[in-house]
C-alpha cells in the first residue's frame, strides 16, 4: 500500500508540490476570484490535461507530438454532439424543417440524424466514446508510424499535417460538423442548466479533480517499469530495442494514453465554455498546448499545470491590456522562457531549492565537511566553498 502510495505522489517533495496545487486549485483561486474569472480559469485547466499528456509523450518518452489538438478535438466535439442533441429535442426545434435534428443539419438540408450521431444520445456511450475514439484514432497512427520506426521531426510534422487535414475537414462537412462555426448553443446536460453561476462552481471542481486524477495516473505510469523504459527509449532507444524490447509497442501504448488523457481535457472544456470550434483541433492550438508544457517544464507533471496557467493568464492580461501588442508580448514571453528557463518554471524551481537545500545542510556540518557536501550537490563553485566554508 505504501509502494502504491508513493508511486502516486512521487515521494515527499511530490506529494508537498501536489498539495500546494490542490490549494490553489481548490481553495485559494475559488476564494479569491469572482465566477466569470474562475470560469476562465477553469477553462485554462482543460488545456493543462493536454500539457500533462505531453509530460509523459514528449518530456519522459522522446516523442513531440504537434497534433495534440486532435486527440482534444475528439474528446470535445463528442461531449458537444451529447449536449447539442440534448438542446434539439422535438419540441425545442419545431420551427425547423425537420425537428429533432440539431440546426446547423436543418440549415444544410439534411433531413434525418446521421448514423455516427446516434450513440451520443446516451451519456455512458457519449463517456465511452470520449476515452475510446481518440485512443482508437492514436493506435492506428502510432501503429503506422512506430512499427516502421518513424520518430523524431518526422513524426511531429505527421501529426501537424493530420491536425490540419482534420479541421479541413471539420471545416468542409459543415452540415455534420456545423462547419467554421462549430458547435454552438449548449446549454442542458441531462436537463441540469451549465450556464448557471452554481453549475460552473461545480463543473469548475469536477474538471480540478479529472486534472488530478489523471496527474496521478501519470506518476503511476512514470514510477513505473514503463516509466523507466520510457526514459530509456528516449535517451537511448536503440539499446532498449537491442535488449530484447518492443519500443514501438511501448510508444503506441504511451501515445494512447496521452490522447485519453487530452481528450478529457476536450470534453471538460465543452462544459466549461458551452462550444466547439474547428479552430481548437488545428496546428495553431496543438503547437500553444506544446508551449504550456516547455513553460511549465516539460519533465513535470505539476509544473505543466502552472505553465498552462501562467501562459494563458498572460494572454487575457495582454490582450485585455494592450490589444495590439499582446501577440509581440506573448511572443516576448515564449522566447524569455527559451533562453533564460530552457527548462521552465520546473527547471528554476529545482535549482532554487536545490542551492536553499545545501545551504541547509550546510549550516548543519563542520567546516571541514562543508567542501565535500557541496560538491556533492554541485550547488556552489569550488572556489567560493572554502571562502564560506571558512566563514562558517
Amino acid at each position: 500500500m505504501n509502494a502504491i502510495s508513493n508511486k502516486l505522489l512521487g515521494g515527499k517533495q511530490g506529494a508537498i508540490g501536489l498539495a500546494l496545487l490542490a490549494v490553489l486549485v481548490f481553495v485559494v483561486l475559488p476564494i479569491g476570484v469572482d465566477i466569470f474569472r474562475l470560469n476562465l480559469v477553469g477553462k485554462y485547466l482543460t488545456y493543462a490535461f493536454v500539457a500533462v499528456s505531453l509530460v509523459l509523450l514528449w518530456g519522459n518518452g522522446g516523442i513531440l507530438s504537434l497534433g495534440q489538438g486532435i486527440f482534444f478535438g475528439l474528446g470535445g466535439y463528442g461531449m458537444a454532439m451529447f449536449l447539442k442533441l440534448e438542446a434539439s429535442d422535438p419540441i425545442s426545434t419545431k420551427i425547423q424543417t425537420t425537428p429533432g435534428i440539431p440546426d446547423f443539419m436543418d440549415w444544410n438540408q439534411i433531413t434525418s440524424l446521421p448514423w455516427f450521431w446516434e450513440p451520443f444520445k446516451s451519456l455512458p456511450l457519449t463517456i465511452i466514446a470520449i476515452l475510446v475514439i481518440p485512443a482508437l484514432f492514436a493506435y492506428i497512427i502510432g501503429f503506422a508510424m512506430f512499427k516502421r520506426r518513424v520518430g523524431g521531426v518526422y513524426f511531429a510534422i505527421i501529426t501537424q499535417a493530420i491536425a490540419l487535414i482534420l479541421s479541413i475537414l471539420i471545416v468542409g462537412q459543415q452540415g455534420y460538423t456545423g462547419g467554421v462555426n462549430g458547435i454552438t448553443d449548449l446549454r442542458t446536460m441531462l436537463g441540469w442548466d451549465i450556464r448557471t453561476d452554481s453549475a460552473k462552481y461545480i463543473l469548475y471542481y469536477v474538471n480540478g479533480g479529472l486534472l488530478f486524477a489523471c496527474i496521478l495516473l501519470s506518476r503511476y505510469i512514470l514510477s513505473s517499469k514503463l516509466g523507466m523504459l520510457l526514459l530509456a527509449m528516449r535517451d537511448k532507444e536503440e539499446r532498449v530495442r537491442f535488449s530484447g524490447y518492443d519500443v514501438s509497442n511501448f510508444k503506441i501504448f504511451i501515445f494512447c494514453v496521452s490522447a485519453m488523457i487530452s481528450a478529457i481535457g476536450g470534453a471538460m472544456f465543452i462544459l466549461q465554455v458551452g462550444f466547439m470550434s474547428p479552430s481548437l483541433v488545428g496546428i495553431v492550438p496543438s503547437i500553444e498546448m506544446v508551449i504550456f508544457a516547455a513553460v511549465g517544464g516539460r519533465m513535470s507533471l505539476i509544473g505543466a499545470v502552472y505553465g498552462t496557467l501562467l501562459v494563458n493568464y498572460g494572454k487575457t492580461v495582454f490582450s485585455e491590456t494592450y490589444p495590439e501588442l499582446w501577440l509581440f508580448l506573448m511572443g516576448g514571453l515564449f522566447i524569455a522562457v527559451v533562453m533564460f528557463f530552457p527548462n521552465g518554471l520546473a527547471g528554476v524551481y529545482e535549482k532554487y531549492a536545490k542551492k536553499f537545500k545545501f545551504l541547509r545542510k550546510f549550516s548543519e556540518v563542520t567546516p571541514s565537511k562543508a567542501t565535500e557536501i557541496a560538491k556533492k550537490n554541485d550547488a556552489t563553485p569550488a572556489n567560493d566553498i572554502k571562502e564560506i566554508g571558512a566563514k562558517a
